[in-house]
């Protein structure tokens, strides 16, 4: 009898010692998922701090500023939920809250002026932004929260400002070195450019004034090249005769 009743009782110890840690291994498995919730969120909410940020550099629309706050307002909420005692959530939830019931004054005419940098690095990072920002858009929408309507609207305005960074970029370069009478590297860049153009299923007064614009500057180099080429092939012409000169002229008596 006894004998029975010890062996029940480990038997009984064993199982709760399983069942303790299946709830310990439970728990250390919801920590787990609850942090790398939060460090997903963490990354969201900085990912779209970034792109406000450059917001400076790129006209952004009210409804695009709305849904980076809503994004970053979403990202709070979970994470406080998360971690409801955290102060700083807590507090950077209510910033949040405020800043979605008075919006920041985007530009309201939505344009698509950019200010090209000087800058390589900085032409790169700004493109690497509205690529970013697209992303972001895409994403956004595909989770419903972007209205379809708003979110063609804005992605091709965005398509149109970096292919003008792109193109505008291209043709500085081409200047520059046509500047430095490197008109080869010019005329590449100036056909790269203009394939970008072609390239396109769509035209605008932009395009079309591109177009036009690098059509008039490879006519150009053509011409000079070509001038160039003229000279090159006259001053040679002239030295070789030279040579041929002074190979079969009369030697001198000495």
């Amino acid at each position: 009898m006894i004998v029975s009743i010890i062996i029940v009782l480990i038997v009984g110890l064993i199982v709760v010692a399983v069942w303790v840690s299946a709830m310990q291994q439970h728990k250390e498995k919801q920590e787990i998922e609850r942090r790398q919730e939060l460090t997903k969120h963490k990354k969201i909410i900085e990912e779209t701090e970034s792109i406000l940020m450059n917001s400076s550099n790129l006209p952004m629309s009210k409804a695009i500023i709305a849904v980076m706050q809503k994004r970053i307002f979403d990202s709070l909420k979970l994470m406080s939920e998360l971690s409801p005692t955290s102060k700083e959530i807590n507090n950077r939830l209510r910033e949040a809250t405020e800043r979605g019931a008075n919006p920041q004054a985007g530009d309201t005419s939505a344009t698509d002026k950019v200010v090209l940098p000087d800058n390589e690095k900085q032409i790169i990072s700004l493109i690497q932004g509205i690529k970013k920002l697209r992303n972001v858009l895409r994403a956004e929408h595909s989770k419903g929260r972007v209205d379809t309507q708003i979110f063609l609207s804005e992605d091709k305005r965005l398509e149109k400002i970096q292919l003008k960074i792109n193109i505008d970029s291209q043709v500085k370069r081409g200047n520059a070195a046509r500047s430095a009478n490197m008109l080869g590297s010019a005329r590449q860049y100036f056909e790269k450019a203009l394939i970008t153009l072609n390239s396109l299923s769509y035209t605008d007064d932009y395009i079309n004034a591109k177009r036009t614009e690098l059509e008039g500057f490879l006519t150009k180099i053509t011409t000079d090249l070509k001038a160039t080429n003229a000279t090159d092939a006259k001053k040679k012409s002239e030295q070789e005769q030279d040579d041929l000169d002074v190979l079969f002229a009369p030697k001198k008596k000495w």
